[in-house]
């Protein structure tokens, strides 16, 4: 028999939070029982999305307006997490920003390439950085969302994919460096995924280019991570890749 893992009584923090994938696992983590917080840079947003997941599940959800690049913002996210939840057990890294769609190697600006790596690559060392001392002491887990981007070739993006192979790279090789002491490390893969992704550099983002039943919906990659966030130690999810099953040819 199957047994239903529940989340209720812990603790986790879900980065990129005020949408999509983000958005859609910090309800399903709420779903589960887990009090969550929730980060990104844009507060308003944050707080539509905490009211809404407290309306529909029995968690808490705690705002916390913060850019990932800057570590001494990402310590003190860290630390108002533990100060309120007692502890610290799920972290979902997940931030992340797009490059130009028309940008080349050749003719990309300096300042988008350093915006997108300090999101990408900063970010999701400083917020892991300052959660694994908390992971620690409870035997918890860090999720990282990385791409399809980051185990095969992109010649359209060679940024934007770097960065999601620097992701990979390190959440694996943190795996071994954290597994001794009961950490857990899962990397999530999707493909395309309908959000708001591509925002702040492309003429348009991932769901006006794509039609609903196209590609993958926020919520399905969220219940991966979900999944991935109730194993119980000493067990853990290593990698899970999803892709639609009818676009694996296009990948």
């Amino acid at each position: 028999m199957t047994r239903e893992l529940s989340l209720s009584g812990k603790a986790a923090l879900v980065t990129g939070a005020s949408a999509g994938i983000g958005e859609a696992a910090a309800e399903s983590l709420a779903a589960q029982g887990a009090d969550v917080a929730i980060v990104a840079r844009r507060e308003s947003k944050l707080r539509t999305v905490a009211d809404r997941i407290e309306s529909v599940t029995d968690g808490t959800v705690l705002v916390l307006p913060t850019d990932v690049s800057d570590e001494d913002a990402v310590d003190a996210a860290v630390e108002r997490t533990v100060d309120e939840f007692g502890g610290l057990d799920v972290l979902v890294n997940n931030a992340g920003m797009a490059t130009g769609s028309d940008v080349t190697v050749e003719t990309m600006p300096t300042e988008q390439y350093r915006t997108v790596m300090g999101v990408n690559v900063d970010g999701m060392f400083f917020v892991t950085r300052a959660a694994l001392p908390y992971l620690r002491e409870t035997s918890g887990i860090a999720i990282f969302v990385g791409s399809f981007a980051g185990q095969y070739p992109r010649p359209g993006a060679p940024i934007y994919a770097a960065t999601k192979w620097w992701t990979r790279g390190f959440a694996h090789s943190l795996a071994g460096a954290v597994g001794p002491d009961d950490v857990g490390v899962t990397v999530i893969n999707p493909a395309e995924v309908r959000t708001e992704f591509g925002k702040e550099y492309r003429d348009s983002m991932s769901q006006d280019r794509h039609d609903p039943d196209d590609v993958s919906e926020p919520e399905a990659i969220a219940d991966a991570i979900a999944f991935a966030a109730q194993q119980e130690p000493p067990n853990v999810v290593a990698e899970l890749d999803l892709y639609r099953r009818d676009k694996l040819s296009n990948l």
